[in-house]
């Protein structure tokens, strides 16, 4: 059961700081890996490249690169607490002692928003990974040569539950995105550049 499940939405943010409270990384240490795994990106060479040199990779690259740095960041930091997935139903990062405290991740180069495939929106089927739990959402400037240093614009924690995810209305459509109130009452700003 959600952990908002009959509470008035007026404090679903105290819900929110209540459920980061209790999380096992501190905030200042989210950010600091994140912030870390952004700058290996740059000290990374692929094999004579650069990024921010010579490539400037497109944002999904981007988003890939921090789905496998963030969690080896964490597990470098705890290796006894947490670690990358694994297996299908395994979350992005995993929390060995508690499943309940492992994390979703999602990364964009929308300045302010994040997206999920258009199965974030439906309740998950036996065998795949909980779409309900905690959530890092992190929000980075676009590579090119007129910005070949980016930065990462947010870093927000918080809970989302599959309902909270709105599928594309269109019976085509891939995407799930989420409402302005559930930013709002949901995540909590951890690292903003602006």
């Amino acid at each position: 059961m959600s952990p908002y499940s009959n509470v008035d939405k007026c404090d679903w943010m105290s819900v929110t700081q209540g459920l980061i409270d209790e999380h096992p990384i501190e905030e200042d240490d989210l950010v600091d890996v994140i912030l870390s795994a952004w700058d290996n990106i740059f000290n990374s060479t692929f094999g004579s490249h650069r990024i921010g040199i010579t490539i400037f990779p497109k944002p999904q690259i981007i988003g890939a690169i921090l789905h496998e740095l963030i969690p080896a960041e964490l597990e470098a930091r705890y290796p006894d607490e947490f670690r990358g997935e694994e297996t299908a139903d395994d979350k992005d990062i995993v929390c060995m002692s508690d499943d309940f405290y492992s994390i979703e991740l999602k990364t964009s180069s929308n300045p302010t928003k994040i997206f999920a495939n258009r199965s974030y929106a439906q309740k998950p089927t036996e065998g795949k990974k909980s779409k309900d739990g905690y959530y890092i959402a992190v929000n980075f400037e676009n590579f090119s040569k007129t910005n070949p240093s980016p930065k990462v614009l947010n870093i927000r924690f918080g809970w989302l539950d599959h309902s909270d995810w709105r599928g594309q209305a269109s019976s085509t459509g891939q995407q799930a995105s989420l409402s302005p109130e559930t930013y709002q009452l949901k995540f909590k700003t951890l690292y903003s550049k602006r």
